[in-house]
């Protein structure tokens, strides 16, 4: 979500459109506030709120970028509230994956709040199916690509020692210890393959543990973050994209492994489907499941043709979430939802 955020305000800038970013992960000040548990949210609140407040007075329209269970009470419901005070109207850009579950379960102001907006967008079919359940109307503006930033290089011949990716961050429902246990598998068949884990998260120790299990550590590196302007090199370096999430939407690191050539193998959580041909733009498994994983990364890997085929097909797709494109969903919805406080 920080990824299309961040990639939204500058292609918007880019477009002449005077946008300003209020951010919910702003730095502490003072910078000591990040030392101390539970007070140092309110650190990042308090002026988070007030930027908000400020924001709302100056824009014709807000665009919230909005998240499932915790983030949605502390990020996006405020800034719902500070619009409708302000009488601003407002955008809501949904993005959780987890939507379905958490309308189920979320008090009932949840789905009124959602209600009330202006317009409600989501990334993906999946998410626009998952509102019709629960009665909200929505639009659907996919993820964008920047294709000025991501180059399909050449197949790279890479004898038995493949690069896979996994560019993911290291949290519980995008299940990295299946990618891992794919990854032993691929080994047995790839000695010198090499996985890179791109991503930061609470789950760094337990997935160093795993590979120390495996006896992976010279095979498995993890970077952490990287910054968006390396991330094209990574995918230049890569001959597979390793994809293990349980709960998805969109993801933005299949459209960048698209864009860049790369062929995929995911699971068929949430929106892939949506997003992933089966067979076509890549190969889908069940989640959870290393041990289809990796033979399906094993088919692409030693499969000439087929690396190509998905490859071809995958630079095709991105096309489709290209900026030129989405760019004028994006000015409609705007000039629609601005017109709104004009006639009111």
């Amino acid at each position: 979500m920080a990824n299309q955020c961040e990639q939204l305000v500058r292609l918007l800038r880019d477009e002449g459109v005077e946008a300003e970013l209020v951010c919910t992960n702003a730095s502490y000040r003072p910078a000591w506030a990040g030392r101390l548990p539970f007070l140092r949210a309110g650190f990042r609140l308090l002026p988070y709120l007030l930027r908000l407040w400020q924001a709302a007075g100056r824009a014709q329209v807000m665009h919230v970028l909005a998240n499932s269970g915790w983030s949605w009470h502390l990020c996006a419901a405020p800034a719902l509230l500070i619009a409708r005070l302000r009488g601003t109207p407002v955008i809501i850009n949904y993005r959780g994956g987890n939507a379905d579950a958490f309308f189920a379960s979320a008090p009932r102001h949840v789905l009124r709040m959602l209600a009330g907006a202006s317009l409600r967008v989501t990334p993906s079919k999946f998410l626009f199916r998952v509102f019709s359940r629960y009665g909200l109307s929505a639009e659907v503006v996919p993820n964008i690509i920047d294709l000025s930033r991501f180059v399909p290089g050449r197949a790279r011949m890479f004898g038995d020692a493949p690069h896979l990716v996994v560019t993911r961050n290291l949290e519980p429902i995008y299940d990295i210890p299946t990618a891992i246990r794919a990854f032993a598998r691929i080994r047995d068949g790839f000695r010198c393959a090499r996985l890179t884990i791109a991503g930061t998260g609470p789950e760094l120790s337990r997935l160093e543990a795993l590979v120390a299990d495996l006896g992976l550590q010279t095979a498995v590196s993890f970077t952490g973050r990287i910054a968006n302007a390396d991330i094209p090199a990574l995918y230049a370096s890569a001959d597979c994209l390793l994809n293990p999430s349980t709960v998805d939407n969109m993801p933005v690191s299949i459209l960048e492994a698209f864009a860049s050539g790369v062929p995929v193998v995911s699971t068929c959580a949430g929106g892939i489907p949506d997003l992933v041909e089966q067979g076509v733009s890549g190969l889908l498994v069940p989640v959870g499941d290393h041990a289809t994983m990796a033979t399906e990364a094993l088919r692409v890997l030693r499969d000439a043709g087929l690396a190509a085929a998905l490859r071809q097909a995958g630079l095709e797709q991105a096309h489709t979430y290209a900026w030129p494109r989405v760019r004028r969903q994006w000015l409609d919805a705007y000039r629609r939802v601005a017109a709104e406080r004009r006639e009111s």
